[in-house]
């Protein structure tokens, strides 16, 4: 026990949350990929239990070494990070692997993994958010030095990751106008913000790929005539769940509906653990909510605080949002539920995340980055 507890600090909470998820995502990713199994496998469904429980192990890996280190080294990554993700997101937008009319994923060479730049982009944004309003917070009404480039890396970003995923481009620019908001931006800027926003938007949709895929979901979701296939396979699976559910592994609507390994992942959970088994999951991220405000809340510094805000409301509402999917209270996503959908590299930046949080939760472990930076400080005065 003494062994558990040095290896796993941090807020407790957050990795029961986590170990729970990780248990659920296993058991309903290896009923759901039976389908998938029986086309592409010949049936070998043990091939992506194997395949997504190396990934969660992985996940798990990396959110323990992530937790390990000061928090406030990440400032310094995220701008590397962000340079890094605008070339590969362009590369994945011209030249990527193109699934359902997107081109999100580059091929990793040797190893043949798919690689989604939007990940690593979308963690680089808000952990350089964050740092950038952390600097500026005695000075925030100096437009050109603390809210201009601010305002820039957020057009930029969401409107590239827009180009091939307008949903995931707008969840990230609401999670700025949260960050700005918090980080106490004059509200005149957030109104510019809103207005760079919609260009960045306008412009995605008309050089990027998703303007007509974008226009038929809304159309779809406002028809009230004819339900789209996906809505109504999910609406089935929830319906046909009940209180209790059909059991493990018993979910008929995972060989009629699209993708219920990932995007209507909630919907396979109802189905098989019902009622109650949805009400679980969601209390499991409102707990990460409230945890992950609260980690803010009793943060030291700024960056710690505005960086917790950030990590924790991008893993929720995009949970949120998958669940609002699968019940019809939104139009039609791309958008995964994280920590419970089979992926790639999604799983790996979302251990990576986590692992963040738990660290500002752990509070800062090296005096030598105050060190470094009043001696930077001092050689400046001179």
């Amino acid at each position: 026990m003494r062994v558990i507890n040095q290896s796993l600090q941090g807020d407790r909470y957050v990795w029961l949350v986590v170990v729970a998820l990780s248990l659920m995502s296993i058991l309903v990713v290896y009923s759901a990929t039976g389908t998938l199994a029986y086309k592409k496998m010949q049936g070998n469904t043990e091939y992506y239990l194997l395949k997504h429980g190396a990934l969660v192990a992985l996940s798990l890996l990396v959110m323990w070494v992530a937790h390990q280190i000061d928090y406030r080294y990440y400032a310094k990554l995220s701008r590397l990070a962000l340079l890094a993700s605008v070339p590969l997101l362009l590369i994945s937008w011209r030249f990527g692997v193109n699934i359902n009319e997107a081109s999100r994923w580059i091929t990793i060479p040797l190893i043949n993994q798919s690689f989604q730049p939007s990940d690593l982009a979308k963690l680089a944004l808000i952990s350089h958010v964050a740092a950038m309003l952390a600097r500026s917070q005695r000075n925030m009404q100096d437009f050109q030095q603390s809210i201009q480039p601010v305002l820039i890396w957020i057009g930029v970003i969401c409107m590239l990751i827009g180009l091939s995923n307008i949903s995931n481009a707008l969840l990230l620019f609401f999670i700025c106008v949260v960050l700005m908001f918090i980080g106490r931006v004059p509200i005149q800027y957030l109104l510019m913000l809103g207005l760079i926003g919609g260009i960045a938007v306008m412009m995605a949709l008309m050089m990027g790929q998703r303007m007509e895929t974008a226009l038929s979901r809304v159309q779809k979701f406002t028809d009230t005539e004819e339900v789209h296939f996906q809505a109504q396979q999910s609406y089935i699976a929830i319906a046909t769940g009940g209180f209790l559910g059909k059991g493990p592994g018993n979910s008929d609507q995972r060989n009629f509906l699209p993708h219920p390994y990932s995007d209507f992942i909630y919907a396979i959970i109802i189905e098989e653990y019902g009622f109650v088994g949805g009400v679980m999951v969601l209390f499991l991220y409102l707990t990460l909510l409230y945890r992950g405000v609260m980690i803010a809340a009793n943060s030291r510094r700024v960056f710690g605080s505005l960086l917790a805000v950030g990590l924790t409301f991008s893993l929720v509402f995009q949970a949120l949002l998958n669940m609002c999917v699968s019940v019809g209270l939104v139009p039609i996503t791309g958008v995964p539920m994280p920590m419970l959908s089979m992926g790639g590299t999604s799983l790996l930046f979302t251990g990576l995340a986590i692992g963040i949080l738990l660290s500002i939760s752990r509070g800062e472990l090296d005096p030598e980055i105050d060190q470094l930076a009043r001696s930077s400080s001092a050689n400046t005065e001179e």
